[in-house]
């Protein structure tokens, strides 16, 4: 049993939990230094430098609960760390065996290099104050084992006065903790892999998907033509609020590189249903005081972009991504962004959720959208996310992938 001495009490890793993570740090190992997570690797470099190459697949936000059908994902770990790493290790050894995409140090936004490495993220042992007023709302859930789930938020904020409400986040960041994990991580996997701490590549900068929990959805889009300078007070507290968390995970050194060799990421939801004047004056021209820190930007989510290229090229700078969901137009996406930025490609996860699996309707809407990107020399990726349910058939997931894998083949 291994045995450090924390500050507060002993600090003791069972020898079976220790055990099991080696065994899986072994196989961990074999997929990071496999061709094919080179591959990946390297189409990722290819793509962020617009290169067209063979599109890369990501498959994430995965329903696990539903997945789980063979007690592959099972924990056998007692402790509290172990667990969180048996966890992690685990999926992606799921994601390697049903080939669920890129597998290892997901390199949308980074290159690991080929050195295979147990991560410890210092997100891991962060505090984050908040912004003094908490979500107040109703939950709907369909399947108490699932995440996803029907909200229903309770309005909060209604006028210029109730701004002030929003405070700024404290960050604060546990190093005897931090420290003491890392110790018996390495421990752990001591001639298996390196244990490395990782600072924070990129954060899910979506203030007006926060805002919109406190104001109401209806509400705020109204108050935009009514009392738009209560609005622009609204979001710019909110850009203030998130620079200010921005500047202490600097000072705490929190991040793994200058803002400027990283990624900015983030979206405006909102505004699926607004003009792109309405997202252009109430969303970017206030963002752009968030995207002007990091070196490339990569934008949208769920809202449709397709019509929206220019404000997006207007007020981004170094914008390299964008997103495009099921909910745009993918043709005319194709036609607007051609080779000059990066098409994230959502297809619709509803497909994996539907009453009956149709895996050819799947083939077809993939190749039909591959064919439209290389008639106008997209650089493209496919983003397998939001799954909410596979219908507690993950087949259907491993089928999906392989189709688009397939497909992915025959594109560069």
């Amino acid at each position: 049993m291994s045995k450090l001495i924390g500050k507060e009490e002993p600090y003791e890793i069972p020898r079976s939990d220790k055990e099991i993570l080696r065994e899986l740090g072994k196989k961990v190992f074999e997929i990071a230094t496999s061709k094919v997570n080179e591959e990946y690797i390297e189409l990722q470099e290819s793509i962020n430098r617009l290169e067209m190459v063979k599109p890369i697949i990501y498959v994430y936000e995965i329903p696990w609960h539903e997945i789980n059908v063979y007690g592959e994902l099972d924990l056998k770990t007692k402790h509290p760390l172990c667990r969180r790493y048996e966890e992690r290790l685990r999926r992606i050894i799921y994601k390697w065996k049903y080939g669920l995409g890129a597998p290892i140090d997901d390199p949308r936004f980074t290159y690991p290099g080929l050195e295979p490495v147990i991560v410890q993220p210092v997100q891991d042992y962060v505090s984050d104050s908040g912004y003094g007023i908490r979500v107040k709302e109703d939950i709907l859930r369909k399947d108490e084992r699932n995440q996803v789930a029907s909200h229903r938020f309770h309005i909060q904020i209604k006028s210029e006065e109730d701004v002030e409400k929003i405070k700024m986040p404290k960050i604060t960041f546990d190093p005897e903790r931090a420290d003491r994990d890392f110790q018996a991580l390495c421990d752990i996997f001591d001639g298996i892999m390196p244990v490395e701490r990782r600072g924070v590549l990129s954060f899910w900068f979506a203030p007006w998907d926060e805002l919109v929990q406190w104001t109401g959805v209806k509400e705020i889009l109204i108050d935009m033509f009514r009392r738009p300078n209560y609005v622009h007070k609204l979001i710019d507290r909110m850009i203030a609020a998130w620079l200010h968390r921005l500047e202490q995970y600097m000072k705490l050194g929190l991040l793994r590189e200058d803002p400027m060799r990283l990624w900015g990421v983030g979206a405006a939801q909102v505004f699926a249903a607004a003009s792109p004047a309405m997202h252009e004056e109430f969303a970017l021209k206030h963002e752009r005081l968030w995207y002007e820190r990091w070196g490339y930007n990569y934008y949208g989510c769920c809202e449709p972009l397709h019509h929206k290229v220019d404000i997006l090229r207007r007020n981004i700078p170094r914008l390299r991504k964008i997103s495009i969901s099921p909910f745009a137009d993918f043709n005319q996406a194709a036609k607007n962004i051609r080779d000059e930025f990066i098409i994230a490609w959502k297809p619709n996860p509803a497909v994996l959720a539907a009453s009956v699996w149709d895996p050819e309707s799947v083939r077809r809407d993939i190749e039909e959208k591959l064919r439209v990107a290389k008639e106008y020399n997209c650089i493209i990726e496919i983003h397998m996310k939001d799954i909410s349910t596979v219908n507690y058939q993950p087949q259907r997931l491993w089928e999906w992938a392989k189709i688009a894998s397939e497909a992915a083949e025959k594109y560069a």
